[in-house]
């Protein structure tokens, strides 16, 4: 009998690969969910797979579905190779069902040896409304196979299992969508409240066998939305360990606004950290242009940022091969990985450039005192950083180096979707407008409640003034006060529909 333990064991593990999520997500059956499972990261960590393998064999047996002459036939795609594993370690036949049927050769549908009458046991990763289930079935079926059980890991509890069981198929799920909350709950990886907001949603919309919805209300509001949530709530979610502590310390300080000190002199630096320190939670810097960059610099650098409590950022946009990155990031004149909390990085190289940067960090400092933000697009007129690019960008923050990356930098509120992820958004000033070197600007309401930005950056808007200090403090009660509308509106909103 498979034990308990086992099954929260594994539940943990799904969660620490980034297996499943939680943000504003569109599901095949068209509607948005706070919840998203990935089981395709697995063939990622052979361990969880050869684990998950074990476990729904052992789950076969118990629920005696392990008859003889049975085939197993995974869900294409994702449940193909779990299926595989374990038609392997039970030694029993499976069958490949195509999606596509060929149009040359033999033209099957559904490759593998059997006769008309055979049993065929279906195996599914995540079930929803059933629909690829059933899709399955019908193809099995009218190769003259019969099917009367499906083997899922995750059931989302909408509606799945009650719509195989009308076709005449018994739904036997691993875990459910409520289980798996449960156990992130006592393992202290999510909190009361995002157990409740994903309830709340299970139990208000429900899809039917024909694909409609069952709701109760005309609206399901995600109260898992990034842009509804607030920091505090959001830094629990947070699977980096900087990004988690810069949530706190945004929603401590009460400050979104990220100073880019874009000076050539590190006099006129340090004068500025120490004006504005108070109403920042990020000083961004241009290290290679400071003409008197030195290791004083840097600590007296580092001696405000502890004083007024803020984080520092190295705008150095890498975007070379992991080799070059990693001696860019720990060793030159610069050494930053040595003093800056966070640096932003250009995910062109694909993920080997945050491979190279993890490699420069060792135990002087922590992974987790560091993080990148990557780019997925650009606040300049013509930016090459088209939708694909962003997507693929947001691709390796999410399923890859989940614990590196602390967010992203962007200017679409659409495009970051998990809460633990930070938008930062360049680009803002008092006035709107375009410099000359093509440079947009746009308000601090509008990129805080329009474009969603979590983290807003003024340069010159701030450098220019006579009074920094005061300017400063301006742009951080108009950005307070957008974030607070931000969540306060849609929170309203919500609890009226």
């Amino acid at each position: 009998m498979l034990s308990d333990a086992k099954r929260k064991e594994l539940a943990t593990k799904l969660y620490d690969i980034n297996a499943f999520k939680f943000g504003d997500f569109k599901m095949k059956v068209g509607i948005n969910s706070p919840v998203y499972f990935d089981l395709r990261v697995i063939v990622s960590h052979p361990d969880v797979m050869d684990t998950l393998a074990d476990m729904l064999q052992e789950f076969i047996v118990d629920n005696k579905l392990n008859t003889s002459g049975t085939h197993l036939c995974g869900v294409p795609y994702t449940a193909l190779p779990v299926a595989t594993l374990i038609s392997i370690k039970a030694n029993k036949p499976m069958l490949i069902r195509r999606k596509e049927q060929k149009k040359y050769g033999t033209k099957k549908l559904v490759e593998g040896k059997f006769d008309a009458g055979d049993k065929c046991l279906i195996i599914e990763d995540v079930v929803t409304s059933g629909s690829s289930i059933l899709e399955t079935v019908d193809d099995l079926r009218s190769e003259g196979l019969v099917v009367t059980d499906a083997i899922v890991v995750v059931d989302r509890e909408q509606g799945g299992a009650q719509n195989t069981e009308e076709r005449g198929v018994r739904m036997h799920s691993l875990f459910t969508l409520s289980y798996l909350m449960q156990v992130m709950l006592e393992t202290k990886r999510v909190e009361e409240s995002t157990v409740k907001a994903v309830a709340k949603y299970i139990e208000a919309c429900q899809i039917r066998s024909d694909g409609s919805f069952v709701k109760n209300g005309t609206t399901v509001v995600n109260e898992l939305s990034r842009t509804r949530m607030s920091f505090e709530a959001r830094a629990d979610l947070a699977k980096c360990p900087l990004a988690k502590d810069l949530l706190k310390l945004m929603a401590a300080k009460k400050t979104t606004l990220c100073l880019a000190a874009d000076v050539t002199n590190s006099e006129d630096i340090l004068n500025l950290a120490d004006a504005v320190g108070p109403y920042i939670c990020l000083l961004k810097t241009h290290c290679d242009i400071v003409s008197d960059f030195s290791e004083q610099f840097v600590r007296s650098l580092q001696s405000l940022a502890r004083q007024h409590n803020f984080l520092l950022m190295e705008d150095r946009k890498f975007a070379d091969i992991g080799n070059t990155v990693a001696q860019q990031y720990a060793g030159g004149l610069h050494r930053i990985a040595d003093w800056a909390d966070l640096v932003t990085v250009h995910a062109l190289p694909g993920q080997g450039i945050l491979k190279g940067l993890k490699s420069a960090i060792h135990a002087e400092r922590p992974l987790a005192s560091r993080g990148v933000f990557l780019l997925a697009e650009m606040s300049t007129e013509g930016a090459l950083t088209d939708e694909k690019y962003s997507s693929a960008t947001m691709k390796i923050a999410t399923e890859m180096d989940t614990d590196f990356v602390a967010g992203i930098v962007c200017q679409s509120k659409d495009l970051v979707a998990p809460p633990g992820l930070l938008q930062l958004t360049p680009g803002v000033k008092l006035e709107e407008g375009v410099d000359g070197l093509g440079q947009l600007y746009d308000s601090p309401e509008r990129v805080v409640k329009e474009r969603g930005a979590d983290i807003c950056v003024v340069g010159r808007g701030i450098l220019s003034s006579k009074t920094p200090s005061e300017t400063a403090r301006i742009y951080r009660d108009r950005l307070w006060e957008a974030y607070q509308e931000r969540i306060g509106a849609e929170e309203k909103n919500g609890a009226g529909n």
